[in-house]
């Protein structure tokens, strides 16, 4: 058949001095091919398929036009389609099926040779074009002065200067074969550059793409009235380098604003170039500055406690277990026992570290790692405590919205309005009725029950957890003794009570929780930057 002879043709030429695969080897494939196909394909318009058939009887095609596009030309095999006759499944196909068929084919046949035709005169323009712009060069202007190398977000001041700016072509834009624009990124903030005439007809200019790596020199220009660019100004260049070229098409190749969710994770370094993802992490960067900036102006201290632990602080049941040098170890799941340790010695202490939780859960809301915010305090009530959340929670917020992350969170976030002081407080039992009567409910679409409430958001739920501490040594063996928990690992937090115990309490935050809140985020993988949850731990 047609198709066993090309193959034949294509092993035996293209691999005639081929070690791996000599001519004997093409004759023996051109046999075993020959002798795998039968000289009939079959067609069905009831139960075949273009897609996945292979023209057997037992997976045939959907149409004929596949059976002779499979075939690949003339003379072609015979063709069986499903008979009309009664007790008879196949029947050979009609001359007037044929001839419809054929000429499908020899139309398909027409379309796909113009493509072929326009695609390689195509290549061939572009290879022509490669060429004669290798022979294009681009050179620095020896009269310019020395360009000043500038970062993006400084460029206001610098205007009618000449400059170097380093970045990322985050987006690109020929008009012509005389003008090129370029948005430029550089992690802070976006640029709009020219280049004209010689700068973009180079080779490099013809074969650049987006996410390639550059150093655009020229001379920071206002744009014309009535134009828009980000910052009010462009880059009029006078030379250009090309540092890291990009595949063609850039991050288009692995994904797009329509790819699969499971796509975007896998890809997740890439989308971070993005605007939207990339401001999310800038506001994310500013937020925590401003929890340290809190404790401290509030006179705490930053602690640095241990990830590996061997104690638990939540129950057993979300500890992740790991083998360290041959004794049971965990990822902490809390920071709390080792702050307690600190407040005799520095007095209110915090710490913004990961914690792990190994739920079976995969909610909008949860993760299996996460960067908790905790603190610590002695000497205060239950009413000092409920006091410094509030300002907590109050004082982050203001302290974003003073900063340059302001625009990004009402970018992202526009309807965002900052919580009132004071905050409404109840007992805990008033605060069980409040939410039933508001009708707040839990993932599951349950009412809160007396035990579960801590600190919730609209449309997040828990953010902050915190109580008073246990400070009486009995009181704390009990405790042990009445959860079934070996006391003898906790031996340094049971010292605590012993040598100068006093009243203490604190509270943890998840970070990703509050900037899910923040921002208006429905999912809280929005707002990490490689999440973490059950069944997903890449990249």
């Amino acid at each position: 058949m047609p198709v066993c002879w090309v193959l034949f043709q294509y092993f035996f030429f293209k691999n005639k001095y081929n070690c791996f695969l000599t001519q004997l080897g093409a004759v023996v494939l051109l046999f075993i091919v020959l002798s795998c196909f039968s000289g009939e394909l079959y067609v069905s318009d009831k139960c075949g398929s273009d897609q996945d058939g292979d023209g057997t009887e037992q997976k045939p095609f959907k149409t004929p036009l596949k059976a002779l596009q499979f075939a690949g030309k003339e003379p072609f095999p015979t063709i069986y389609v499903e008979s009309q006759k009664e007790g008879e499944r196949w029947a050979v196909i009609s001359k007037t099926q044929m001839k419809n068929a054929k000429k499908a084919f020899n139309r398909e046949q027409m379309k796909s040779d113009a493509k072929e035709k326009k695609e390689a005169e195509d290549n061939d323009r572009r290879e022509k074009n490669l060429e004669e712009a290798k022979k294009i060069t681009i050179e620095k202007d020896p009269s310019l002065p020395e360009p000043e190398g500038v970062k993006i977000h400084l460029l206001e001041s610098k205007r009618g200067q000449r400059v170097k700016v380093f970045g990322w072509v985050h987006r690109l834009r020929r008009q012509g074969k005389n003008l090129m624009f370029i948005v430029l990124r550089d992690g802070t903030g976006f640029l709009q550059c020219v280049l004209s005439d010689k700068l973009c007809q180079c080779y490099n200019g013809l074969v650049l793409s987006t996410e390639s790596t550059v150093a655009l020199y020229g001379t920071v220009t206002p744009v014309p009235e009535g134009k828009q660019a980000p910052g009010g100004h462009e880059l009029h260049c006078d030379f250009w380098e090309l540092i890291g070229l990009a595949p063609a098409g850039g991050a288009d190749n692995l994904l797009n604003e329509e790819s699969d969710v499971d796509v975007q994770l896998n890809n997740r370094h890439m989308l971070i170039r993005g605007e939207n993802v990339s401001k999310i992490l800038r506001v994310r960067s500013t937020v925590t500055q401003c929890f340290r900036d809190h404790f401290f102006s509030r006179g705490y201290y930053e602690i640095t406690p241990p990830t590996l632990v061997q104690t638990q602080v939540e129950g057993g049941s979300t500890l992740f277990n790991l083998n360290y040098f041959g004794e049971q170890a965990y990822l902490t799941q809390s920071s709390q026992l080792y702050l307690e340790t600190c407040i005799p010695a520095l007095g209110d202490t915090f710490c913004i570290a990961q914690s792990y939780r190994a739920e079976q859960s995969r909610t909008r809301r949860h993760l299996s790692e996460y960067t908790h915010i905790e603190a610590e305090c002695p000497f205060l009530t239950f009413e000092d405590l409920l006091n410094r959340l509030e300002d907590l929670v109050c004082d982050v917020v203001d302290r974003v919205l003073k900063s340059p992350a302001a625009q990004l969170l009402y970018d992202i976030n526009p309807n965002f309005k900052p919580p009132k002081r004071p905050f409404k407080r109840m007992n805990y039992t008033e605060a069980i009725e409040w939410l039933r009567e508001h009708d707040v409910r839990k993932d599951d679409g349950s009412y809160y029950e007396f035990g579960e409430v801590d600190v919730l958001m609209p449309n997040v739920g828990e953010i902050v957890g915190g109580s008073m501490r246990i400070w009486d040594a009995e009181e704390l063996l009990e405790g042990y003794k009445r959860e079934g928990i070996d006391p003898t690992p906790y031996y340094w937090y049971t010292d605590q009570r012993k040598y100068g115990t006093c009243p203490h309490g604190g509270y943890g935050l998840g970070l990703e929780r509050f900037l899910t809140w923040l921002l208006n985020r429905h999912h809280i993988r929005d707002v990490c930057l490689y999440p973490r949850f059950i069944q997903r731990c890449r990249p």
